[in-house]
């Protein structure tokens, strides 16, 4: 998935000689935490946050009368030259950026240009998304071999069922690197039959484990 289907086009823009009280007025206006900073040319050239301006304005201060300190320019406390992203980048390896980076938000350029705009909360619902839990079903974990050819076996047996599958994550077993384990979400709302069928076939179902007799 590529980051132009997800992405935000309708970004919140400042210059950077606008005020710390636009920007708190745009985010609270707009109920957004970060405000993407251009030129005249759309270029991006620095990023403002809530954090960013709760930590330039302390509470005793906007409690006196003296407000001052909103009039000045965001570009004194904008985080300048931040990392930006293109719209043809993979979703998957944009998520290693916030996480390695540790940061709030990505603005999207090409061409040179703002076109776009994605946050930490947009990247974690599309993740939340695709595991498929936003649709009803259950899901299967299934222990498997490390082996080519083993998710063909194993999905033969949903479609055998006729059920069809959500999603599909893998995860290194922890305990022995020989064997994966494969999270199947299903819409089924009671997967007992299929589990039974994927037990009849050998393979070793983790959860939802069958009750004992």
């Amino acid at each position: 998935m590529l980051i132009e289907e997800i992405m935000n086009q309708d970004v919140a823009t400042l210059y950077p000689t606008q005020t710390l009280r636009e920007a708190a007025a745009t985010l609270r206006e707009k109920k957004i935490r970060h405000i993407a900073v251009i030129d005249e040319h759309r270029k991006v050239v620095g990023v403002i946050t809530d954090r960013d301006i709760k930590q330039a304005t302390p509470s005793n201060l906007l409690e006196s009368d003296d407000h001052s300190v909103l009039d000045t320019p965001i570009e004194r406390i904008m985080t300048k030259n931040p990392i930006t992203g293109h719209p043809l980048d993979f979703v998957e390896e944009t998520a290693t950026i916030f996480y390695d980076n540790r940061i709030g938000c990505l603005p999207i350029v090409s061409k040179g240009k703002l076109v776009g705009m994605i946050t930490e909360s947009d990247m974690l619902y599309k993740f939340i998304e695709l595991t498929g839990v936003t649709q009803p079903g259950s899901q299967i974990e299934i222990r498997v071999p490390n082996k080519s050819g083993v998710l063909y076996e194993v999905s033969k047996v949903f479609y055998q069922h006729k059920v069809n599958v959500l999603s599909v994550l893998v995860y290194p077993d922890k305990q022995d690197e020989t064997f994966k384990v494969l999270v199947i979400r299903v819409k089924t709302i009671n997967p007992l039959k299929l589990v039974s069928a994927l037990e009849k076939e050998g393979f070793d179902v983790l959860w939802p484990s069958q009750p004992t007799l």
